[in-house]
C-alpha cells in the first residue's frame, strides 16, 4: 500500500469506529468504544488511517503526553545513568518530557504491509520536525509480542524492572533521528 492511498483522520469525541478488527479485543475496544472518550477528557487523541478509496480503516493510534521520571528507575543511581548519557552537562530535572504511544494497531486485513513502521516513523518525523512543546523521547508499554517490532525500530528498555512482564516501558530518543 502507498502513503497517497491512506488518509490520516484525528478522531473528535463525536467521531464513531465501526468494523475495525487488528485481532486484540483490547485494541479493538478502545477504538470502537473508548477513544471519544479519551478525547473528551483529554487524557488521549486518536488518529485513524483509512484508505482512500473504500474509506476502510487500515490502522489507528492513540498520543498522550508523558514523561520519563526518577520513578520510572530502581534507584536514584538507575536513573542518574540514565540521565547522564542523554544531558551530561545538563540541569539535573526529575523528569524529562516525553510522548506516549497509548495505542496502535492495524487491521488484520492489512498485516505485514508496513503500516505500523510507517505509523511510528511519521510520529517520530512529526515530533521530531515540529516539536511545539519540548518533548524529548517517544515512549510505549509495549506488548511482549510487539517488542521485536519497537525494537527494530529504535526503541530501548527503560529498565530491566519488567523483563518478562506482559508489556514492557520502553523509550526512544528523538535526538537519535537526524535531521
Amino acid at each position: 500500500m502507498n502513503k497517497d492511498d491512506i488518509q490520516l483522520r484525528r478522531l473528535g469525541e463525536n467521531d464513531k469506529v465501526e468494523g475495525f478488527d487488528c485481532g486484540d479485543d483490547d485494541l479493538n475496544d478502545f477504538i470502537l468504544s473508548d477513544a471519544p472518550l479519551y478525547f473528551r477528557v483529554r487524557l488521549a487523541t486518536s488518529y485513524v488511517l483509512e484508505d482512500s478509496f473504500n474509506s476502510e480503516i487500515i490502522g489507528y493510534f492513540s498520543l498522550a503526553h508523558d514523561r520519563i521520571s526518577l520513578t520510572d528507575f530502581p534507584s536514584n543511581s538507575a536513573y542518574n545513568r540514565f540521565r547522564k548519557q542523554f544531558f551530561a552537562q545538563g540541569k539535573m530535572f526529575k523528569s524529562y518530557p516525553a510522548l506516549k504511544i497509548c495505542r496502535l494497531a492495524t487491521s488484520k486485513n492489512y498485516r505485514n504491509m508496513g503500516l505500523g513502521t510507517m505509523i511510528v516513523n511519521m510520529i517520530i518525523a512529526s515530533y521530531r520536525n515540529d516539536n511545539k512543546a519540548g518533548c524529548r523521547f517517544i515512549t510505549v508499554d509495549a506488548y511482549a509480542d510487539a517488542l521485536e517490532f519497537y525494537y527494530k525500530l529504535g526503541f530501548l528498555p527503560l529498565s530491566k524492572d519488567d523483563e518478562g512482564a506482559p508489556t514492557r516501558l520502553l523509550y526512544f530518543d528523538l535526538e537519535s533521528v537526524s535531521e
